[in-house]
């Protein structure tokens, strides 16, 4: 046997030993990044949830007690947008808690991890993509109207309708985005050794404990 071909099998037999552990690192780093996306989903759904239950009270106040004619008209339409994306952002919950359990409930099965973090990545893609927006696009424009055609108040229509899409930009584009950032942390590899060619990923996995370089191949 030559020595190239030998080394081809040692190196071989070293990355076929090195998989469990390689699976065990990656597994580790997609159970880290779904247990961050789970904080932060309970704190972005309990702060934006805080913030429009804040504004509904607000405006519900406003819509009753302000000396201003168009300060109450305005707010009972903003009562109405506040009470609407406080029952959304309530009821509609991001995917990392449940991922998450089920991945840390589950065995450690590395395929199934990488079926799971593909679809929370996809979800959280869908949460930003232009789908995603037609609710708050609808909604707002609504309002914009209520003000500005049937209120006679162009220019404050158009304010309302421009900030109330800012603040639904802004709550879209603070969800969390975890998994992928795991998913595309990977990048290809290719390692030659002789006649041997082996295409796969490799990605740096830095977790609380450890600092490990994942695999896939």
């Amino acid at each position: 046997m030559s020595s190239s071909r030998l080394l081809a099998c040692l190196v071989a037999v070293l990355l076929a030993g090195l998989a469990p552990l390689a699976a065990a690192q990656e597994f580790q780093g997609y159970e880290d990044a779904l247990a961050r996306g789970e904080r932060h989903a309970n704190y972005w759904q309990y702060g934006w949830a805080g913030v429009y239950a804040t504004t509904l009270a607000v405006n519900a106040y406003q819509a009753s007690e302000s000396s201003s004619r168009d300060d109450r008209y305005d707010a009972r339409v903003g009562v109405v947008k506040s009470a609407l994306a406080l029952g959304g952002t309530l009821m509609d919950r991001q995917p990392h808690p449940q991922a998450y359990h089920e991945l840390r409930d589950g065995d450690q099965d590395i395929d199934r991890a990488r079926r799971l973090m593909q679809s929370v990545a996809d979800e959280e893609r869908r949460r930003r993509s232009l789908e995603a927006r037609l609710g708050s696009l609808a909604v707002n424009a609504a309002s914009g109207l209520l003000i500005g055609v049937g209120d006679g108040r162009g220019r404050d229509g158009a304010i309302n309708f421009a900030t109330g899409m800012l603040i639904s930009e802004l709550q879209l584009q603070t969800q969390p985005r975890q998994a992928t950032v795991a998913i595309n942390r990977f990048q290809p590899a290719r390692v030659s050794v002789g006649d041997m060619h082996l295409n796969g990923e490799y990605a740096l996995l830095v977790t609380p404990n450890q600092v490990g370089v994942a695999l896939r191949y």
